[in-house]
């Protein structure tokens, strides 16, 4: 018999409250340069935007990025396979890789060789070989209804929540096969996330609406599980490891635990409907949550004040899964409900880079600020330039300078989020053709 481990809404359902007796619906900067100082602050709002839609196969639940982010890899529960996106096309490559039944969530090692892949009907775990897009060998057979999988950062073990057994296993990677006993946790185990220095494992259990976490050199639980909110389904933790951020499906929260204390900071954080998936920023400074409450939102938190960041984003139906780019500037969210993954630009207030060289009379002149943001800065704009010089809105100082001199004036990026970058710049005009050396000042930084 097929299980339906996770168990995500369909399109016209909505998710059930959760019971281990009834069965649970699936889960800027500002930059100012002088000296080489260079001064930030964070952007004054925010305002992601979708900017496609990749099809997908049906039911798609769980989604991994690469770490180098050229690739994502989503888990279609209504297919048994799993689609491999290329991140720079936004397209899906080659066929769908056939996994287990239900497959449910999907890890990647670090070095990006392996993805490990949940199958929640069959009681394993599918090894791809990322470079062949194939699965190697036989499933890996773990405990009942796997939900969840993470692998630790050295590649070394992958950590399985088992949702049938509140137990999880542990996969030794180098020979795909399970290292020890299980580990028991709490009731109905959902999500799970580990330290960046691999030390901890946190793991969420819905049906006592608590998380345990695991010291991984030991395989031991520390300590009394830390109470969260009702029916705790994703975790992600903060790069730095300080925090893990907890969505509580039955409470639309997120709850956020001090990892050096092992208790829960403040209030719970509202989000949409029905918190499925979560992932934070490799900068820290945002977390994302998605609600398959029928709302089809991702919700957005400040991490700095645990507060919520504009309006809700909408998405497809019933999103689930979420992942972010390692350069921090895309999500990816599954839509359960439409067979799509919806791309996300996060908005970054704009940045200039400045190394100016200096110029000579009657010498053609052409230097390209580095300029970046989300959207891409549209207006570049600058003071009182040289004489025969000119800055055009992408950034291009170019011409050819017909007056001698030593010239100040400030350069400015805008792109209509957070504050602008302004840059002070001076620039040495010479009588003579320059040797390529720096001008009075040269500025580097964003």
């Amino acid at each position: 018999m097929s299980h339906n481990i996770i168990d995500p809404p369909r399109p016209g359902g909505s998710p059930l409250s959760g019971s281990p007796n009834r069965r649970r619906r699936k889960a800027g900067l500002v930059a100012t340069l002088a000296a080489g100082l260079m001064l930030t602050t964070a952007p004054a709002a925010q305002a992601d935007t979708v900017t496609t839609a990749i099809e997908v196969g049906t039911y798609p639940t769980g989604v991994a990025i690469t770490s180098d982010g050229a690739r994502a890899y989503v888990v279609n529960q209504g297919d048994d396979t799993v689609s491999v996106i290329d991140t720079g096309t936004d397209t899906v490559i080659g066929d769908p890789i056939a996994v287990g039944a239900n497959p449910g969530a999907v890890a990647i090692t670090r070095d990006g060789t392996r993805a490990y892949v949940t199958n929640g009907g069959s009681g394993s775990v599918s090894v791809i070989d990322t470079g062949a897009h194939t699965v190697i060998g036989d499933p890996v057979t773990v405990g009942a209804n796997p939900s969840a999988v993470a692998i630790t950062p050295d590649g070394a073990r992958a950590y399985v929540v088992n949702q049938g057994d509140d137990a999880v296993s542990v996969i030794g990677t180098s020979t795909n096969t399970v290292i020890g006993d299980p580990i028991k946790v709490g009731k109905w185990p959902f999500g799970m996330a580990i330290t960046p220095d691999g030390a901890r494992a946190y793991v969420t259990n819905s049906g006592d609406d608590t998380v345990s976490v695991i010291d991984t050199n030991t395989g031991t639980v520390l300590g009394d599980p830390i109470p969260v909110g009702a029916s705790p389904g994703p975790v992600a933790i903060t790069s730095d490891g300080a925090r893990a951020y907890v969505g509580n499906r039955d409470d639309h929260s997120l709850s956020v635990i001090d990892t050096s204390t092992g208790t829960v900071i403040g209030d719970p954080i509202p989000v949409a409907p029905y918190p499925y998936g979560v992932a934070i920023t490799p900068d820290g400074s945002r977390a994302y949550t998605t609600g398959t409450g029928g709302h089809n939102q991702v919700s957005l938190i400040d991490t700095s004040t645990n507060t919520a960041i504009g309006d809700p984003i909408d998405v497809g139906p019933y999103p689930y899964g979420v992942a972010i780019t390692p350069d921090g500037t895309r999500a990816y969210v599954t839509n359960n409900g439409d067979k799509t993954v919806s791309v996300i630009a996060i908005e970054r207030a704009p940045t200039l880079t400045v190394t100016l060289p200096s110029g000579a009379v009657g010498q053609p002149y052409e230097y390209a600020f580095t300029v970046a943001g989300q959207p891409t800065p549209t207006t570049v704009t600058a003071g009182t330039l040289p004489d025969g010089l000119t800055l055009d809105d992408s950034g291009v100082l170019s011409g050819t300078p017909t007056i001698a001199g030593q010239f100040a004036f400030t350069v400015t990026a805008s792109n209509g989020f957070g504050d602008d970058a302004s840059v002070p710049v001076v620039l040495d005009i010479t009588d003579t053709p320059s040797t390529g050396s720096l001008g009075s000042l040269g500025f580097s930084g964003s």
